[in-house]
């Protein structure tokens, strides 16, 4: 039996799924029409123990972008090791604390108005939110909108963009224009001026380490300049960090410095300056998370789509499936058919709103009916084609919960 279970993890590793693994998904979900979408609850809690195993003791905030399921966000906050929220829209950030969650970090900043009226008027809830700001005209736009008295608790973002030949050149995400210990003390300084405000935190987000994979396959030399690249940016932003927060704290008490993401937890828990890092990706393992040296993760999160038609040998179409992830247009944007393997998108047509022909030997053993299982490219944006994710335990639906969408809220 154990060199069984050996092989199985050995065939995993090698391609990505199992026979097994297809059979027990079928067999959970043969009474339910797919379009459908699962999460295989002992690959989401075994990424989970991992993310937790690579922070090594420091705390992992829970990105919600990447799960967009408030039971499985309290499933994961369960999880030893694990602590607060990480949310993208205020609106969304209100809500989780009225269901219940404490901690809310807002990642991005906001100009909801109307959720700022809120947040000012409730001091319950102002006491559990904290929200990034960057600039006065974000402090401004606060004011504007501020119903009552609440203190905002404030989050400083500073940018992690590895900059070359005198900033000629950028690698990283564009998001705050605070760069520099100096420009992050001054602007601490205007917000513990300002009435109704409290500094309480610091984050920094490596995109361009921790959402870049460093082992693409067929792509040795890609590979290594990507590991160059990080292995730089890692070095400057430690230090620059390390200085930003020591400055930073010379006027306001910090309570966290946040950083990081599912690619980058060892190398961004290594900082002394840091006291927790963000993840949420790493719970979902979808496909951009395939080319990473530093960990490999189970994929947890599927869906699947019926075979519609049989147009020829070694082709079948599936309903739909055109479901592609936010960044640069490229297929490393679609979802990846899964399972069974050795299925692959007709270059002339790739994947469809409404129908996606899917070329190989594999298509031959598939009758109308049966279904293709996917991997999206990015984690929790599944969540925003689906009312509803199936929990798989072996080869049962333990239970069945709502994602945002299934409870009535989008929030971008």
């Amino acid at each position: 039996m154990w060199q069984s279970a050996a092989m199985a993890l050995v065939e995993t590793a090698a391609t990505g799924g199992t026979v097994s693994d297809r059979a027990r998904y079928d067999r959970a979900t043969a009474h339910l029409d797919a379009p459908l979408a699962i999460v295989d609850l002992a690959a989401f809690d075994a990424n989970a123990a991992d993310l937790v195993r690579r922070a090594g003791g420091k705390p992992v905030r829970v990105a919600s972008k990447s799960v967009r399921c408030r039971a499985l966000l309290e499933r994961v906050l369960k999880v030893d090791g694990f602590a607060g929220v990480m949310s993208f829209t205020l609106a969304e950030s209100l809500w989780l604390v009225e269901s219940g969650f404490t901690d809310v970090l807002l990642a991005y900043p906001s100009a909801d108005r109307a959720a700022f009226g809120r947040l000012t008027a409730d001091p319950e809830l102002a006491r559990q939110v904290s929200v990034v700001v960057d600039d006065v005209a974000q402090l401004d736009l606060i004011d504007a909108a501020r119903e009552g008295s609440a203190t905002v608790r404030v989050c400083l973002e500073l940018d992690t963009s590895l900059q070359l030949l005198g900033g000629r050149v950028r690698v990283g995400a564009r998001r705050s224009p605070l760069r520099t210990p100096e420009q992050l003390g001054r602007f601490a300084e205007l917000v513990g001026r300002r009435k109704g405000f409290e500094v309480v935190g610091l984050m920094a987000y490596e995109g361009h380490v921790a959402g870049v994979g460093d082992a693409v396959p067929g792509r040795p030399l890609r590979s290594a300049a990507v590991r160059l690249m990080q292995a730089r940016a890692r070095g400057e932003l430690a230090a620059r960090r390390a200085e930003v927060v020591r400055r930073v704290r010379e006027v306001a008490e910090l309570e966290f410095v946040n950083g990081g993401g599912t690619g980058s937890v060892e190398s961004t828990v290594a900082e002394r300056a840091v006291t927790e890092v963000a993840a949420g990706s790493g719970l979902f393992v979808p496909r951009l998370f395939d080319n990473y040296r530093s960990f490999h993760g189970r994929p947890a999160a599927l869906f699947a789509q019926p075979v519609v038609r049989r147009p020829g040998v070694g082709v079948v179409t599936v309903l739909g499936g055109g479901y592609p992830a936010s960044g640069p247009a490229g297929a490393d944007r679609s979802p990846v058919p899964y399972l069974p393997a050795g299925l692959r998108y007709d270059p002339q047509e790739g994947a469809g709103e409404v129908q996606t022909p899917l070329l190989g030997s594999a298509a031959d053993d598939l009758l109308i009916g049966d279904r293709v299982w996917f991997r999206h490219a990015k984690a929790g944006e599944l969540c925003e084609r689906f009312e509803r994710l199936h929990l798989i335990e072996g080869d049962t639906i333990t239970e069945t919960v709502p994602t945002y969408r299934g409870e009535g809220h989008t929030f971008l």
